[in-house]
Order: structure tokens, then sequence, then C-alpha cells
């Protein structure tokens, strides 16, 4: 059994727990929701930990991470460990590393993966930092990720910033994956010769090269909803596509489809592109191509 404080209870954050717990671990839980924490602040949880202490942040990326590492490395000491859990940018990791280490604090990042549904299939996780820190902490590894052979839902990448850099690429890729189903999904509909595209796409689920857990959501969605009409079709993105680009050019190595991807993306919450009505007047300009008003 192992005792660990858990900071951010959101929708990652409180499976996590459960999970933790199920698993038979002492986990002392802080948010700012009184409804779902179990002590008033970041001193209460250092306080209710018996050294050394090991802390994992799961609170959204950036300004509200670094502050939270921040404050932790005013209450944690030394021999003590805290673990990033978050969706930080993989650049931030070091200087959260150095910054402990002035204090005797370990530091690791852990990339995780599985959504909503961790609580009960595990959470693939991707960690960053020292090999012995790694250690230390894997019973609490092991109780988070899937069932089965450890290296197959569990990776030690490399040092402070890998765990982050691993997850930024695989939610990367995941753009790719999603987009690709979605336009298969938009031409079967547009395509009028399939009569029942949610039986089409259910039966890929089992024997095609297409299946994965992916498929098996978008399925789930259109049992709830076949056409999708209750949805808009308007797609946040929350950075790591954007990151992803941004090393790929660092590194010069071609990313047409997460690019694509994530420009898709960008095109789902123009209501009106300007970029689309200036094709319209060129094609007008020099071919004399037909153009719709606005209000026609």
């Amino acid at each position: 059994m192992v005792q660990l404080g858990l900071v951010g209870l959101g929708k990652m954050g409180f499976n996590m727990r459960e999970r933790l717990r199920a698993a038979g671990h002492e986990v002392v839980g802080y948010d700012r929701n009184s409804a779902v924490t179990d002590c008033g602040s970041l001193a209460e949880l250092a306080s209710a930990l018996a050294a050394p202490r090991i802390v994992w942040v799961m609170v959204p990326a950036g300004e509200p991470t670094r502050q939270t590492v921040a404050e932790l490395g005013d209450l944690l000491s030394e021999g003590d460990l805290l673990i990033d859990g978050g969706n930080s940018r993989f650049t931030d990791d070091k200087k959260n590393a150095d910054l402990l280490a002035t204090k005797g604090i370990g530091y690791l990042d852990a990339g995780v993966s599985g959504g909503v549904w961790g609580k009960d299939n595990g959470y693939g996780l991707m960690v960053g930092g020292d090999a012995a820190l790694v250690e230390r902490a894997m019973p609490i590894f092991d109780a988070l990720r899937p069932e089965g052979p450890r290296e197959e839902g569990f990776s030690h990448a490399g040092s402070a910033g890998a765990g982050h850099y691993a997850k930024m690429i695989h939610n990367g890729i995941e753009y790719g994956l999603m987009q690709a189903y979605a336009e298969g999904f938009e031409l079967l509909e547009a395509a009028k010769i399939v009569d029942d595209v949610p039986a089409v796409i259910k039966g890929w689920q089992r024997g095609t090269v297409v299946r994965s857990w992916l498929l098996d959501l978008l399925v789930r969605a259109l049992d709830e909803d076949p056409e999708l009409d209750d949805l808009e079709g308007y797609v946040e993105d929350s950075g790591e596509g954007r990151w992803t680009l941004e090393e790929a050019i660092n590194h010069a190595v071609p990313a047409p489809v997460i690019s694509a991807a994530l420009f898709a993306r960008f095109a789902s919450r123009q209501e009106d592109s300007a970029a689309m009505r200036a094709v319209a007047a060129l094609r007008n300009q020099f071919g004399g191509h037909a153009v719709k008003k606005v209000g026609e």
C-alpha cells in the first residue's frame, strides 16, 4: 500500500483517485470543489501525508500547473516526490524539475491517456524522469495502468520531459486518426449508396484493419445519435496538436496528416471563412464562375 496526495479531482483526477483506492492505496485528494475534496488546502494535504511524500498533480496545463508546482515546492520537503500528470508542455518539465531539485524534491512527468474510461479500463502512462524515482512510484503506476503486461500500458520514456513529449505525439496521432474516421463517416453519408451508415461502421469493429478503441467510441456515439444531428461540427483543440506540429517543423519531419487534422479543427470554428470568400472572388474574376451572394 502506498500513500499518495492527489491535486485536482476533475474528470480524470476523480476517477484516478477511485481506481487507486480500489487497488488498496491511500489517497488524500485536494480540489477547490468542496464537494469532492478530502482537505481544505494544499498545506493541509501536505500535512496529512507521511514523509517521504508523493504528490500527483492533475490540474490544467500552463500557469495553473506551474503555480501548483511552485506552491507545493514550498510545502514539501527534501526526499519528497512530485508527479505532474496533466497535459503540460514538455518544455515546462525541466524547469519544474530544476526548481524542485534545489529543494531536494524529486520530479516526474507523466503523460496519461484513457479519458473518462480510465477508471475501469486503466490508463496508458508515459513517464519521464530519473529511473530510481520511477521505480519508487511504480506501485502507483501499476495500479493506474491497464491489466496485462506492464510494457503494453506503461513506458519510462526518458529523462524529465520525455513523458509529456511522448503524450504530445500520442495526441497528435489521435488527431489524425479521428479525422480519418470522421471523413469516412461523412463520405458514407454523402454518397447515398449506403443505406445504413452506422451498421457499416459497426461492422468494422471485428476483423478489419481499421478496428480500434476510437472506432468503438464512434460506434457508441452513432448508437446514441445515428446521424450525429444533435451535435455541432465545432471542435476545439487542447494544444498538443499545435505543439506536435511545432516539433515536426523543428526537426524537419513531414507531418501532413496531423497538420491537416489540426487545420480541419480550425475550419470547424468558422461560420464564414474569409479565405473561401477570397477563393470565390478569384474564381469569378479569372473565369467568370458563378458566386453566391450573401442572403441568396
